[in-house]
């Protein structure tokens, strides 16, 4: 029976753990991180699911200590898994298992290596993203592809549908490579690392959103920070308006190279500055639940200037 340390975090490093289960792979150790006090938690718990397997579960702030990588040498796995795990595994770890160190990343690496690629593959208007399982090397997401698996980004879907979608690819993307590594025929195929980028982690504040830029590059802003993420968000005459949910109309406004916000039928707009129209469907006025037709009697038959 083959056997593996398990790093791993969120919903497909659950998935993920199921599936080395499902498939008799013994896992003596799952690494995972505590939850943070200052993080909305929307997603499954590693933990959980391995206490609830007896599996030993370890929650380091580092795993590269020199403690950690004795205790993982003394169990002689043949793989080390990385699902999702935050922190980066360091050369003495990566060279432990007899079969390779293996990790699953929720883009079509090479692009969008590094953090939330999700987010960031919606933030640049991609249609498509996937899940790709590759080589652990020293640097991120750049050893050889496994294999990877294609999901679609449809127009209006959100950071966290995409998300679940993303999730379902690495669980099929797992299943079906398992076998091959486990008997050493798997192919691996080396990354053209020029046909992509490494992008950073994003923050709260990412999520201003530029009245300036055109209608699309402002819904897929909103769409690729929506709520279980923080939310894009402007200032609208000396309050903070979140919009969580905004949909691209046919209409074009005329409004120039200015943005700014109207009503219309119990409806809000926004006029961008490429004259295209946004409806804004969700809202949230200085941490309160707004409704569009309570935003729209606010607004009355002005134009507000949006910056």
């Amino acid at each position: 029976m083959a056997s593996a340390v398990v790093f791993a975090y969120h919903d497909v490093g659950c998935r993920c753990l199921r599936v080395l289960l499902d498939e008799r792979i013994e896992v003596p150790l799952v690494v995972t991180h505590r939850d943070r006090p200052d993080e909305r938690i929307w997603f499954a718990s590693v933990a959980e699911l391995a206490r609830a397997r007896a599996i030993d579960t370890i929650t380091p702030d580092d795993p590269n200590k020199p403690e950690i990588v004795e205790r993982i040498r003394e169990l002689r796995p043949d793989f080390l898994f990385s699902f999702y795990y935050r922190l980066m595994l360091g050369a003495r770890l990566l060279a432990i298992p007899g079969k390779g160190a293996f990790n699953m990343h929720g883009s079509l690496l090479p692009k969008y290596r590094g953090r939330v690629p999700v987010n960031w593959a919606i933030i640049h208007g991609e249609t498509e993203t996937g899940a790709t399982l590759h080589e652990m090397v020293e640097k991120p997401d750049a050893g050889r592809i496994v294999d990877q698996e294609a999901v679609a980004i449809l127009p209006d879907e959100l950071a966290v549908e995409v998300f679940a979608k993303v999730t379902g690819a690495a669980e099929g993307v797992l299943r079906r490579s398992l076998p091959k590594l486990v008997d050493g025929s798997a192919v691996l195929r080396a990354q053209d690392l020029s046909r992509g980028g490494y992008f950073g982690g994003r923050r709260p504040e990412d999520g201003r959103i530029d009245w300036s830029a055109p209608a699309k590059r402002v819904h897929d802003l909103v769409r690729a920070v929506a709520p279980p993420y923080p939310g894009a968000f402007t200032e609208v005459e000396g309050t903070s308006l979140k919009v969580l949910r905004t949909r691209r109309r046919a209409q074009k406004s005329g409004a120039g190279a200015r943005a700014f916000l109207y009503a219309e039928g119990g409806r809000c707009f926004a006029a961008c500055a490429d004259g295209e129209v946004l409806e804004l469907l969700e809202l949230e006025l200085d941490g309160r639940p707004l409704a569009a037709q309570e935003f729209a009697n606010r607004i009355g038959d002005r134009r507000i200037p949006l910056h």
